[in-house]
């Protein structure tokens, strides 16, 4: 018991840490009153879906909490609420702080660009600590009380379905708006992006919010919650005992202290992107020292390297992922290239591109999981998932940092600020485009490993080491489980098309009805697009969140256990291949845009451009909402399937 004190006094500690990040953020200057206006715009439209989704959860999380308590235990239902509310807890606070930290970074520019940095990764960094000290204190007291891995796996339940609603919802608002914005804005009216004049350039700005600050937040919280999970249960049940299962919490414990110390180092640099860099490296080589002096004193070398592995596995696929999604390497100019002659080609290259793309990431991350399973056998995969962790803050805190980054941005530029600010802010943008693209291949990476780990901990958990391919059953699961990421992301894209539909009809009408809005004497009903993006999120919603709790229940108590690790595995195979082929996608159209616009192939405003804009609108959902969503999608279905696994094994029809 006295070892479980270390990972809740770290949590408590990132807790502490991201509150004086947030004070010092709060006594910045938010600039002038124009700033101001725009900013208060951008956050109440945050604050509003926020708030209108966490109604939608807190319907679920009620009805499922009386369901658990009475077909599980009253413990169950408490450990799930506590899950979904800690989840949701922590996307608040983060989205809360860069909602504010938007204008303050934008008027830190007017000094310098260091300051700004200084403001917008701080913003970053208290969402980051958020996820990492939450997570971990939640885990360590379940754990705590009850002594037994399997009752954290009601927690992870609850984290899951909270992430699950965030990405999914926050997914289609966002591509809903961006996708309406650039459509109009730049294909049709010819205006620049964050435009004053263009009604959906707030709801744009909205929705890099609620998507990547808190959908990704979500999104690794959970995933942080399902390593532990799978790390504990197989830990114990590989025969290491209660050190199987404390190890990987003063694993991630090492990870939040180097979280900490990295922010120190970030904040001290100038040029921001080397400045991240230094940060991610310090924190991966400060967490990797602690990970010996904790396997020696706990495990054995072994167990050291598997989880080296999993921070080199992090590295190298963002590695993988810069080729294939940098405007600087060669596949991203091709698409560009393609470009040249319509949007039909520039689609055609980057599909081909975005499906090549799989092979090299799938071989890493197969050679990791095989090379863990060679040192100790199946704790190795979970401990690899865990090494990983040991960035998640960091991880977190650069991706939030893009967001409020892109938000400055288009603060400034609707306030009028000149150009040596946005020339500031431009670089401090463009840095967070890279860390959002490096984010997104960890949160993939990482969450692969996770399905991973948590397809052995169900197994472990059931008690089967082979599913028999010959039996109807186990094939019917198989299938069942590989077409239900596609349903997803067949909702998901759907569901931006109408949203975007929307609002393109709505910025047309108001470009024709409102007298002076393109000559910049009117403004714009910027509330209306909001208001239809979150209008189509919250309708579409609730559909993947039932597929995901549904289908693991039916299968397992229809067709059993067996059938039931084939529907598991069958999703984790289908889902990972489409979310690395949509997110390396997406981001390639999206660099071959910015690469045009940067001046190459005649530069913005030409046909060419206006054909890369398309092929970026076409990956935006891909990206940052079909994608991204089905990474949350698997968890789910594993820790649903591990929850009830007990029930499968005793009542079975087929």
């Amino acid at each position: 018991m006295s070892l479980l004190l270390f990972p809740v006094l770290s949590g408590l500690c990132a807790l502490a840490f991201a509150g004086y990040l947030a004070w010092r953020v709060q006594k910045q200057e938010a600039g002038t009153g124009k700033m101001k206006e725009v900013s208060e715009a951008i956050r109440l439209g945050a604050n509003a879906f926020l708030k209108r989704m966490y109604r939608t959860i807190a319907i679920f999380v009620v009805i499922l909490t009386a369901v658990f308590a009475i077909a599980l235990e009253p413990w169950a239902a408490f450990a799930f609420a506590l899950g979904a509310s800690a989840t949701a807890l922590a996307a608040y606070i983060g989205m809360s702080i860069a909602v504010r930290a938007n204008v303050k970074a934008a008027n830190a520019a007017r000094s310098g660009l260091s300051q700004s940095l200084d403001v917008a990764f701080s913003g970053g960094a208290v969402m980051g600590l958020s996820v990492v000290g939450l997570a971990l204190l939640g885990v360590s007291i379940v754990y705590g009380i009850k002594q037994d891995p399997v009752e954290i796996v009601a927690f992870g339940t609850g984290s899951s379905l909270t992430a699950l609603f965030a990405r999914v919802g926050g997914g289609i608002f966002t591509k809903s708006a961006d996708v309406g914005a650039d459509l109009v804005g730049k294909v049709e009216a010819g205006i620049p992006e964050d435009d004053p004049r263009n009604p959906a350039v707030i709801a744009d700005n909205v929705g890099d919010n609620v998507g990547d600050v808190v959908g990704m937040g979500a999104d690794l919280f959970q995933t942080y919650v399902a390593a532990l999970i799978a790390a504990m249960i197989v830990g114990t049940r590989a025969g290491y005992g209660e050190t199987g299962a404390v190890f990987p919490l003063l694993m991630c414990s090492a990870g939040i202290l180097a979280t900490i110390f990295g922010t120190f180092i970030v904040r001290a640099g100038g040029d921001p992107y080397r400045a991240l860099n230094r940060g991610l490296l310090v924190t991966a080589v400060l967490a990797a020292t602690a990970f010996f002096f904790l396997a020696r004193s706990f495990m054995d070398m072994n167990s050291f390297t598997v989880t080296i592995l999993g921070i080199v596995l992090a590295l190298v696929i963002g590695i993988v992922t810069q080729y294939y999604t940098s405007y600087h390497r060669r596949p991203v100019q091709t698409i560009a290239e393609a470009a040249q002659t319509g949007p039909a080609t520039s689609i055609i290259t980057g599909l081909g591109i975005g499906l090549a793309s799989a092979a090299p990431v799938i071989l890493v991350i197969s050679t990791v999981t095989l090379s863990a399973w060679l040192l100790i056998g199946v704790y190795g995969v979970s401990l690899a998932v865990v090494g990983m962790h040991a960035m998640t803050g960091m991880i977190v805190a650069a991706d939030s940092f893009g967001p409020i980054a892109d938000n400055a941005k288009g603060i400034a530029q609707m306030s009028g600020l000149g150009p040596e600010v946005e020339e500031r802010i431009d670089r401090l943008d463009s840095a967070g485009n890279t860390t959002k693209a490096i984010s997104k291949a960890f949160a993939i990476s990482d969450a692969s490993l996770a399905e991973l780990a948590l397809f052995t901990a169900f197994f472990a958990y059931v008690g089967i080491s082979v599913i028999n391919l010959t039996q109807p059953r186990v094939i019917v699961g198989l299938f069942i489980g590989g077409t239900i990421p596609f349903v997803l992301c067949g909702w998901i894209l759907k569901s931006v098309g109408k949203g975007a539909f929307g609002v393109v009809e709505e910025v047309r009408r108001q470009f024709r009805e409102i007298r002076g809005l393109m000559t910049g004497k009117a403004k714009p009903d910027c509330a209306r697009c909001v208001d239809i993006c979150t209008r189509t999120a919250l309708a579409e919603m609730a559909k993947p969140v039932s597929l995901a709790v549904i289908s693991p229940i039916a299968v397992g108590f229809i067709l059993g256990v067996e059938a039931l690790g084939g529907l598991l595995a069958g999703a984790v195979v289908s889902g990972l291949l489409l979310a690395i082929f949509m997110a390396t996608t997406g981001n390639a159209w999206d660099n071959a845009k910015k690469y045009i616009e940067a001046g190459n192939l005649g530069g913005a405003g030409t046909p060419a451009h206006k054909a890369a804009v398309i092929g970026d609108t076409v990956g935006d959902p891909l990206k940052d909402a079909a994608g991204p969503s089905l990474t949350a999608l698997i968890k789910t279905m594993n820790t649903v399937a591990l929850l009830f696994a007990p029930y499968f094994l005793q009542y079975t029809l087929l």
